[in-house]
């Protein structure tokens, strides 16, 4: 289980102003246009920044292809039954996995159960079954509605970028968060791990039934942030100039994870709580965004799960919209699916749901104790047709086909795992890149280091296609390894993937790798001085040119050259960035734990 830094922000609760310089004219500065300079720049930076436990990250000038490479494991894969060379962008691909010798679920799975509309059953089919397309077809609404934007979990963007400057704006907006006191004295500021924003632009006749400011809801085009921090709010702020768009959702628990919106469109927000407060057990919201008023409560101390109280949402939920079914795994180690039965009237502004079928599968692992290898899914799901791929505290990634709830392969990941997978069609052919983190005392202890490998995994059986090893430390309670999630490479990046790894080589270091997807060979790598949890995001330009927003527990945000790894541009935030960007054509929008959000545009 990844656990926020609590009181613990990096770069300090003050905010220092940027460190880009202004020329009196208000002319945009000019690119830099050597490497040797920007160096320079960027340690001039790091000595002027306030400084904490941590020295500010330093970027290496050059890239460094040494590292050792990974090994290779020959595929041992059934034939789709239809393939396309077109990567994610083919016909509709059957899709049956089956485990191997070695990916069989009874080597890590215990036993498994299933409980519908309150009572436990041995087996379960749904009649109008669960099957998911494309990523770019999961929804058709401008904006990101969960976590990594689909159900590929491939993307943290949305639209393309008009970059010429290859710069982040001098100009800028911050909103101040605040933070919220558990009962246990845990104290949670700002926006945490995973908590990425969700972004949507709203049609003007939607807007016009919502509890929106009147600016906002007669602007012509207007697009809003939603984002749920840890303070127990909900915001609601204009991607533009950060204004707020209405009042704050006060919920009164911490909210690390993204949540999701409902990709048809309707104004509805599924957002699950990550930690207990004064209001009582943590547990997921379905919120009209209409009024904003809570229409369904679920997860808080269910008797079917078989980790007693605990019920945190971390992850990010999907939704059917061809069924109707929310679909929301949960840290309590149960995966909820249940049909929605949504009545939306956009004319009318009226919305009501009353669900119904409410399927709970969970299970059971062999290395799971009471101190070690937990249950729960704290990452957030691929779903790929009627399959649903998910990894858990307890170091299973496990594959399950959601109609028949029964398991289909499990591969052993080794440890707590909280970043993400995330699935790419190379060739016809399904593949899952992931990676792991390092929980002191399970594998090695606390004061010793420990191998985190990179993953390819054949979507098809879990076998393992390749893996590259870095070896890291770890903290209590601050995890290393993997905890931020892989981006994917696409267009002139397709090669690639990018891999933030924590504590590595050192303690409070870090590393942001890009390895070839064909390979898993280092392509090139660059070390901060401080360790990331963050997950990078990527943006192109028109023309398919690919660049990288990444963000530190140094409390700095860069802008990477995908291709080389050259840095273009950095900017200090003001403290330590756990959560995961989000970007909007040009608009990059995160959240610090010195509580603030920060609207940064790329120029």
């Amino acid at each position: 289980m990844a656990q926020n830094h609590q009181n613990d922000s990096l770069g300090g609760e003050n905010m220092p102003k940027s460190q880009h310089k202004q020329t009196n004219s208000g002319k945009k500065r000019s690119s830099i246009a050597k490497i040797s300079v920007l160096f320079s720049l960027i340690c001039v930076l790091a000595m002027l920044v306030y400084k904490n436990a941590e020295t500010e990250p330093i970027i290496p000038k050059e890239s460094d292809n040494t590292a050792e490479q990974p090994s290779t494991i020959p595929e041992q894969t059934p034939e789709l039954e239809s393939s396309s060379p077109d990567n994610n962008e083919s016909k509709l691909l059957d899709f049956n996995p089956a485990a191997t010798d070695s990916t069989k679920p009874e080597l890590l799975i215990k036993e498994t159960g299933i409980m519908v509309d309150g009572q436990r059953v041995s087996s379960y089919n749904f009649s109008d079954p669960i099957d998911f397309g494309l990523p770019q077809d999961y929804t058709s609404v401008q904006g990101i509605v969960t976590f990594r934007g689909n159900n590929f979990r491939d993307s943290g963007s949305f639209g393309t970028a008009d970059i010429a400057e290859k710069q982040f704006s001098d100009s800028y907006w911050t909103v101040p968060t605040t933070s919220l006191q558990a009962p246990n004295g845990s104290v949670w500021t700002g926006s945490g791990w995973v908590g990425q924003p969700l972004m949507m632009t709203w049609p003007k006749d939607v807007r016009s039934h919502m509890n929106m400011y009147d600016w906002a809801k007669n602007s012509e085009t207007l697009t809003e942030v939603i984002y749920a921090t840890m303070d127990g709010n909900v915001y609601f702020l204009d991607l533009l100039t950060g204004k707020k768009t209405r009042d704050n959702l006060y919920l009164g628990f911490t909210f690390k994870g993204a949540g999701a919106l409902d990709p048809r469109g309707y104004p509805i927000l599924y957002l699950g709580a990550g930690y207990n407060s004064s209001k009582g057990i943590s547990r997921a919201f379905i919120i009209n965004l209409l009024d904003c008023s809570v229409m369904y409560e679920f997860g808080a101390t269910d008797s079917f799960s078989l980790r007693g109280t605990l019920s945190f949402f971390d992850g990010s939920a999907l939704v059917d919209a061809e069924t109707d079914r929310l679909i929301y795994p949960g840290e309590n180690g149960i995966l909820y699916i249940m049909r929605l039965n949504t009545n939306y009237d956009p004319a009318a502004g009226t919305l009501s749901i009353n669900p119904s079928e409410i399927v709970k599968w969970r299970y059971n692992g062999k290395r799971t104790t009471r101190d070690t290898y937990w249950l729960g899914m704290e990452d957030s799901a691929i779903i790929w047709r009627g399959h649903i791929i998910m990894s858990d505290n307890g170091g299973n990634l496990m594959c399950l086909n959601l109609n028949t709830l029964q398991l289909e392969w499990v591969q052993n990941v080794l440890d707590d795992t909280n970043c993400t997978p995330v699935l790419e069609i190379e060739n016809g052919h399904p593949y899952v890149y992931t990676s792991t983190s390092f929980h002191g005392g399970w594998r090695a202890p606390v004061n010793e280091t420990a191998t985190i490998p990179i993953w390819k995994i054949d979507a098809l059986t879990g076998e393992i296609v390749w893996q590259k090893d870095y070896t890291c430390y770890t903290e209590d309670g601050v995890s290393g390894g993997t905890q931020g999630t892989l981006a994917i490479g696409k267009n002139k990046l397709a090669d690639l993937i990018y891999v933030p790894v924590a504590r590595t080589p050192g303690r409070t270091t870090g590393k942001l790798v890009a390895l070839n997807k064909q390979t898993g060979e280092v392509v090139w790598e660059k070390e901060t001085q401080v360790y990331s949890w963050s997950s990078p995001v990527t943006v192109y330009d028109k023309d398919g040119n690919g660049y990288l927003v990444f963000c530190t527990a140094g409390g700095y945000m860069y802008l990477f050259d995908g291709l080389t790894g050259d840095v273009l541009d950095s900017l200090q935030v003001g403290g330590n960035v756990e959560a995961s960007p989000a970007v909007y054509n040009n608009t990059i929008v995160v959240g610090t734990r010195s509580q603030l959000i920060w609207g940064v545009t790329l120029t």
